[in-house]
Order: C-alpha cells, then sequence, then structure tokens
C-alpha cells in the first residue's frame, strides 16, 4: 500500500464497489422477440460471434458465444457453429435468454426514494438496512423485490436493471437501467471509467489532509466473508483518493470526515482500504474497532453523488443525495459541521 499526493479532480471515475465488481457477468435477459439479420459480403471470412457483435453491440460478445452454445443462435435456420465463418450471404436468427435466476425473482412493495426517472434509466437514493440483490440469506425484501414492483417491465431486464450494488448498510445513489441496451451501455460505462462516484465516510483517526491509497484487494486468506489488502497474485488492483474535510470526536476519540473517489470499484473497497491504512469507518461491524462498535449501528459511509453519460443522449448528467438522518445526527455528536454535496 502506499498514500501519495492527491491526483488531479477527476471528471469521471471507475465506480466504487461498495457496490460488486461491474465486470462480474451479468445474466441475460428479457425474452424479447428474436433479431432477424441479413448478412452481407463484407461479413465473409469473420467469426459468426464477431459478427453478431458487431451488428447487436447491445450484447457482450461472451453472452451471445453462450447463446451459440446453447443452439438459441440459427443460421439459415440451423444450429450455428461456435467457430463457424460467416460467407457472408445467410439470414441469422437471434433468439436472446433470460438467465433461470432471473425467473425467481417477484415483485414486494418497498419504499424506494427515487431522484430521477426517465425511459432509460433510474437513479435512487438507497436507505441503509435494504439488500440490493436478492441472495442466500435475502432473497425476499431487496431493492430488486421493490422495482419489480414499481416498474413491471423491469422484469424483461436483467437483475431488474441493477447494474452495481451498495452494501446492505451503505446508503446513498444507484442506479438502475431500464432496457436491456441502457444496461449494457452502463455496465461498459463503468468498465470504461466513465461514471463519477463519491462518497462521504466518518473514520476514526486522523488521516493525512489528502492522498491516494492504492492497494491491491482480494479475499481475506482466512475469513471468506471478507476482502482485504493482498498481494496474492488473484487481488485486483484498487486506488481511492480522498480529503478530510472535517474532523471531530466521539467518546473523546478523534474522528474525520472523509470525502472519497474510486478509481476502480472493487468489492468494499473504501472500507478496506481504510482499514488497512489504520482508520477503520466508525460502526463498520466487519472491518472495524469492535470495542467502538456500539458508537454507531453501521459503517458510516453515503454515497452522496453520482455523475454518467446518459445512454440515450449522451449528456453527462450527475445528481446528488444529502446525508441520511442517522448520518447527520451522528456528525452532530462529533462536533463536525454537515458538509454540502
Amino acid at each position: 500500500m502506499q498514500t501519495t499526493n492527491p491526483l488531479p479532480i477527476l471528471s469521471s471515475l471507475l465506480p466504487e464497489t461498495e457496490f460488486d465488481d461491474v465486470d462480474d457477468e451479468i445474466s441475460a435477459g428479457g425474452q424479447p422477440e428474436p433479431i432477424t439479420l441479413r448478412l452481407t459480403p463484407e461479413h465473409c471470412g469473420v467469426r459468426i460471434d464477431k459478427v453478431l457483435s458487431q451488428l447487436v453491440p447491445e450484447f457482450s460478445r461472451s453472452r451471445l458465444q453462450q447463446w451459440i452454445e446453447a443452439g438459441h443462435v440459427l443460421v439459415d435456420g440451423q444450429p450455428a457453429r461456435a467457430k463457424a465463418l460467416a460467407l457472408g450471404d445467410e439470414t441469422i436468427v437471434l433468439r436472446p435468454q433470460l438467465a433461470p435466476e432471473d425467473n425467481s425473482f417477484k415483485p414486494e412493495p418497498i419504499d424506494l426514494d427515487i431522484v430521477h426517472e426517465d425511459e432509460a434509466i433510474l437513479v435512487l437514493n438507497k436507505p441503509a438496512g435494504l439488500v440490493v440483490h436478492p441472495a442466500a440469506g435475502n432473497w425476499s425484501g431487496t431493492l430488486l423485490n421493490g422495482l419489480l414492483h414499481r416498474y413491471p417491465d423491469l422484469a424483461g431486464v436483467p437483475r431488474a436493471g441493477i447494474v452495481h450494488r451498495l452494501d446492505k448498510e451503505t446508503s446513498g445513489l444507484m442506479t438502475v437501467a431500464r432496457t436491456l441496451q441502457a444496461q449494457t451501455d452502463l455496465v461498459r460505462q463503468l468498465q470504461a471509467r466513465s461514471v463519477k462516484r463519491e462518497y462521504l465516510a466518518l473514520v476514526w483517526g486522523t488521516p493525512h489532509l489528502n492522498g491516494r491509497i492504492e492497494a491491491a484487494i482480494g479475499r481475506h486468506p482466512r475469513d471468506r466473508v471478507k476482502m482485504a489488502v493482498s498481494t496474492h497474485s488473484s487481488a485486483r488492483p484498487a486506488a481511492t483518493q480522498y480529503q478530510r474535510i472535517g474532523q471531530g470526536a466521539l467518546d473523546g476519540k478523534p474522528v474525520s470526515l472523509m470525502r472519497c473517489q474510486l478509481e476502480t470499484g472493487r468489492t468494499h473497497q473504501i472500507r478496506v482500504h481504510f482499514q488497512s491504512a489504520g482508520f477503520s469507518l466508525v460502526g463498520d461491524p466487519l472491518y472495524g474497532k469492535p470495542h467502538l462498535a456500539a458508537v454507531f449501528p453501521r459503517q458510516a459511509l453515503h454515497a452522496c453523488r453520482l455523475g454518467l453519460l446518459h445512454p440515450v443522449s449522451g449528456e453527462h448528467e450527475e445528481w446528488a443525495a444529502g446525508l441520511p438522518e442517522d448520518m447527520a445526527a451522528l456528525l452532530a455528536r462529533a462536533g463536525i459541521d454537515i458538509p454540502s454535496v
């Protein structure tokens, strides 16, 4: 790990994750109508999967290859072969598929704080305590269930349009795609580092006024629930910029309010990076200080700002969300002014 002077403020940063990694596989979507394509001589000699990725760029090449292998792509009425080359005069019928696990998601009425919505995307302010996606131990009552109830059309989009996640006890802004095309575009923006994410975090201690933590993150070698700074070959590069914007004390111990921007998007990145530097987040049940756990019932982390290129207009749009009441009250206890976002 190293800490250095901060980089210039970037206009576009890869999402954190406090979200899951953006390049995690996304299940296939929606059961739309079959797509019929007529090839031309310019496609002659090109592999079928590459031709498809050119003609229907809204689907990733890996997803198209899976559909070819599963028999969901027909060339002149016959199942396509994985490595076949196009002749340039074929008719291709593509049948997009919905992943089996997506069929198990059920709509549930859940209050959602929608900050923005249009025909392509939603931006919402997730409260602490809300799980984003069904998984073992949380098969209902999730954000996904609530999205399906409020927006039934999201049943036709993989993961109900969710392209990234916030931890259960992290609050703040998330974006959701309303169409498969918008979802593919947003995933590619995340991978291309054209999404801006900013967080407010309250940590124990007094970090440098500003800086950058660069340290690869991987699974903890002994506790598989946790992530950790690691030199293992499977660890992935991670970098977090930070600025100290407030100081105070809780129970006589110093705390600092940090504004964080992420250059990479690794699971628990902010929590792991600050813990590795000796400044764990206040209230963090997984990476925090056990003897100080009673000070706050969750990690003091809020996704306060989100910026991206709109997948339809291409225009940069940005949203902000003020601190939730519990974090605002925590700052008041610490004698720290609530920052503007």
